[in-house]
């Protein structure tokens, strides 16, 4: 017997205070979620123009170096957010081709975030968001979190 899918509503205020935007963290016109984990051609999210053209193509989690390759050809820009060990994804992906990798970021902000925020999530959730100075704060439904945003390179 299959189980059934579970339904969860999030109200979500953001600000990226350095970048003065107070939309969505990666926001940009033409910014849109795809099928993520499940999409075997799309990245979690990407940008497109007007022309329907890639200008972005954003990972999360630990994308292989044949994906990271082909979205870094196809956009104009790629990045990876993840909250797994860069270390580790970083040594998984050394010595692959991937297109011009060292333009490529890997953010990270620790599995412990991750992990503590998850366990606050109910079906209904109040979130906001909001990014200063390199450092992520997270509130759902009145519980607090921080993490440092870290930034590596590929290359």
């Amino acid at each position: 017997m299959a189980l059934s899918a579970t339904i969860h509503n999030f109200t979500v205020q953001l600000a990226d205070i350095d970048r003065a935007v107070y939309q969505d963290l990666e926001h940009q016109e033409g910014i849109a979620f795809t099928e993520g984990v499940a999409a075997v051609d799309e990245p979690a999210v990407l940008v497109r123009d007007l022309t329907g053209r890639i200008t972005a193509w954003i990972e999360v989690g630990a994308p292989d170096a044949e994906r990271l390759h082909r979205g870094s050809k196809h956009a104009g820009r790629a990045a990876i957010y993840t909250h797994r060990d860069p270390a580790n994804l970083l040594a998984q992906l050394a010595g692959k081709k991937i297109h011009r990798a060292e333009a490529i970021p890997l953010y990270t902000f620790g599995r412990g975030f991750i992990d503590s925020a998850a366990k606050a999530i109910d079906r209904r959730n109040a979130v906001s968001l909001s990014v200063t100075e390199r450092q992520l704060y997270l509130d759902i439904n009145g519980k607090s979190f921080s993490a440092a945003i870290e930034e590596r390179r590929l290359g």
